[in-house]
């Protein structure tokens, strides 16, 4: 598919935001104060692990740019901290949805919340001191391109945090095939590929379509190619699914996984990377 194409694809895609479905089963329906409230505290408890990136990092006075900003709780989280928010999305949604959550924080918001691409970030070399992209740069279908371009903004000792699709989770290796063959013999064909099923294990919207495009790499990858010119960087890998088996006479909940067989297995490579 020609870049083109995917950004298109994807800018329609995201424009529901990631997130909705959670929203969805919460019975969140309206974008009142109440109701984000009570969305951010079900997101949070569902990924613990992601706090700490934003509130064990100084960010007071710090140039800060979110790539990637769905539902809005991180970015919220972020521009509580006393920095100078910025924020990008290929979608006009998200970029709604910030707008208006950081008009409660009394931010003069000017041009910092902007709709683009990550693979043409638009604000100039060395502009800020730590990005955060959570669970988007993989989608953007030129990953490598995505992280030269973090690389490209940050100043000399800023941080990138970042979270990819761990190619070695449990998820990817056993699950996917599993349940893809498994459709397939019992004549379930709802996806016209591996790739597009693959894809729909990961991120679907509301009619149940796969997003356009999606990237799974490993720690190798990340060290050895896609942040090879970064000075540090630290790999930890989280998230699990819940195991449903013998028809749901057994549930073993996600939760149980966290902070164990996740640092292994899990779903995402949360990372930090030093310029």
């Amino acid at each position: 598919m020609a870049q083109t194409d995917v950004d298109s694809r994807n800018a329609q895609f995201w424009d529901e935001l990631c997130g909705s479905g959670l929203a969805r089963s919460l019975g969140i329906t309206e974008n009142t104060p109440e109701s984000l409230q009570k969305f951010d505290h079900a997101y949070m408890g569902m990924y613990p692990y992601l706090q700490p990136y934003v509130t064990d990092e100084d960010l007071a006075g710090r140039k800060v740019m979110e790539i990637g900003l769905g539902y809005g709780t991180l970015g919220q989280l972020i521009a509580s901290r006393g920095c100078l928010y910025h924020g990008l999305d290929i979608a006009p949604g998200p970029v709604a949805m910030m707008r208006y959550r950081l008009e409660f924080l009394g931010q003069d918001l000017g041009d910092r919340i902007r709709q683009g691409s990550a693979l043409e970030i638009p604000w100039p070399d060395a502009s800020f001191d730590c990005v955060y992209s959570i669970g988007c740069l993989h989608h953007t279908g030129n990953l490598p391109r995505a992280v030269a371009e973090v690389h490209r903004v940050l100043v000399p000792g800023g941080k990138a945090i970042v979270m990819l699709y761990h190619r070695h989770s449990l998820r990817q290796v056993i699950q996917i095939p599993v349940r893809y063959v498994r459709d397939r013999l019992s004549g379930r064909r709802r996806f016209a590929s591996f790739g597009e099923a693959a894809r729909a294990y990961y991120d679907t919207n509301a009619q149940g379509e796969a997003a356009p495009h999606t990237d799974v790499v490993s720690r190798a990858q990340v060290r050895q190619s896609l942040f090879r010119q970064f000075s540090r960087v630290r790999i930890d890998s989280q998230n699990f699914d819940t195991y449903v088996l013998l028809r749901g006479r057994i549930v073993i909940p996600r939760e149980r996984f966290l902070n164990n067989l996740a640092r292994v297995l899990g779903t995402d490579l949360n990372i930090v990377a030093t310029k």
